[in-house]
């Protein structure tokens, strides 16, 4: 994490939303390593208490048990902090249109209850996980900040109302926003179980029990996966900038390289391999295509790297192999 340790924040009051989830306690680790006093704010829905238990016994962590969807819990949490780091949605594509209702309940009016909390509270800037989804049908390649389609799930409907919400506020209250549209992040204390995993974990989990993993599709769907090092270095990034005209955008975040399925599950099984050799020997299935995704996603990263100097350090075979062995030791 060189770059990363070349970031200064320190001594602030920082509330990370979601921050018993994947995303949001390694977000948290690098905070109370910096020295910043950390506000945990989950309900536990999706996020695990294993996560953060190493925080517990740290003087500079609080956790709070609340619901973003509950405006009390929001300004209990973002009473006295500096920045807010929001993490907490409803993820996955399927969940959302199995459940579209909820799903838009805590992605919307549970973001809408943190941006007024935060703005109330005086926050100085409120930086908040955004999505690849929301290029919906737009078949441009790369995906530039700027050219976005149709949504494909209420997921993506969710998530691009809460660009729209950081916008206004900003031109609205002043209030100081950056959205961070994740592309597929992958990494330690990522969740391998459950009816919503996302696929790196899931497969992983599915060949050490040498059970065949499903590709939805012919496998040549592509992806941008990024590991969870660089979606750090971008949170901070996007924390500490001092040029204002980084402020009140939207970027992706990214590796800017895509992988098919294929691509992807053939080095799940070179890297598993060298743990168990006979994870190579595991076969492959193939189902139908699944509703809502979108068949090829790529992320230039041009603007990130322009206005907040942002440079990934792991590709997907780097971060890869750091998370298999996470995987290994954990599961």
């Amino acid at each position: 994490m060189g770059i990363v340790e070349n970031i200064h924040l320190e001594g602030k009051q920082i509330v990370v939303t979601g921050g018993a989830g994947f995303i949001g306690s390694n977000l948290i680790a690098v905070l109370l390593e910096k020295g910043n006093r950390v506000v945990c704010l989950d309900n536990f829905s999706t996020g695990k208490h294993e996560n953060i238990a190493p925080f517990l016994e740290n003087d500079l962590f609080t956790l709070i048990t609340g619901d973003i969807r509950n405006l009390e819990d929001c300004q209990k949490a973002v009473l006295g902090a500096d920045y807010v780091l929001h993490e907490a949605a409803l993820g996955s594509v399927p969940r959302s249109i199995n459940d579209p209702i909820t799903t838009n309940d805590v992605n919307t009016s549970g973001f809408l209850n943190m941006l007024v909390a935060s703005r109330d509270a005086g926050v100085k800037r409120f930086v908040y996980a955004a999505s690849s989804s929301t290029y919906g049908d737009s078949k441009s390649l790369p995906k530039v900040e700027e050219i976005i389609g149709k949504p494909l799930s209420p997921y993506a409907i969710t998530k691009y109302v809460n660009e729209l919400y950081a916008d206004t506020f900003y031109r609205t209250y002043g209030f100081e926003t950056i959205g961070l549209r994740y592309f597929n992040v992958f990494g330690r204390r990522q969740d391998a179980n459950g009816a919503y995993a996302a696929v790196i974990p899931k497969f992983v989990g599915q060949f050490v029990k040498y059970e065949s993993p499903v590709i939805n599709g012919d496998g040549e769907y592509s992806r941008d996966f990024t590991y969870i090092d660089n979606v750090i270095q971008m949170n901070l990034l996007a924390l500490t900038t001092e040029n204002k005209e980084a402020v009140n955008q939207v970027y992706n975040t990214a590796f800017g390289e895509r992988a098919t399925l294929n691509d992807l599950v053939n080095s799940l099984k070179e890297y598993l391999g060298a743990y168990d050799p006979k994870i190579k020997e595991v076969a492959v299935t193939y189902g139908p295509n699944r509703a809502g995704d979108i068949p090829h996603s790529l992320a230039s990263i041009d603007k990130a790297k322009k206005l907040l100097g942002y440079n990934p350090q792991y590709s997907l075979q780097k971060g890869l192999k750091e998370a298999v062995q996470w995987y290994w030791e954990n599961l």
